[in-house]
């Protein structure tokens, strides 16, 4: 039983570690300080996850050329 507390605690503690990061990682994007692609590596998650949870949180998508060009080269 132990065990199984510490398994859930874990699990509870890497889900609210994940939430922060993406938490901080909207902020940032937000305010125009990383591109999209940026906010979804800082989080650790894919750019359509990323792109999923900025809708959900109505954040409006700023994203301008250079951040276009930005992200095209973070790909290759």
């Amino acid at each position: 039983e132990a065990r199984d507390k510490s398994k859930i605690l874990t699990e509870i503690l890497i889900k609210r570690i994940k939430e922060k990061k993406i938490d901080l990682a909207i902020k940032l994007f937000a305010e125009g300080k990383i591109t999209l692609w940026k906010s979804a590596r800082l989080s650790g998650v894919s750019l359509w996850e990323m792109t999923d949870e900025i809708k959900k949180r109505k954040v409006p998508l700023q994203y301008t050329q250079t951040e276009l060009e930005e992200d095209f080269k973070a790909i290759r």
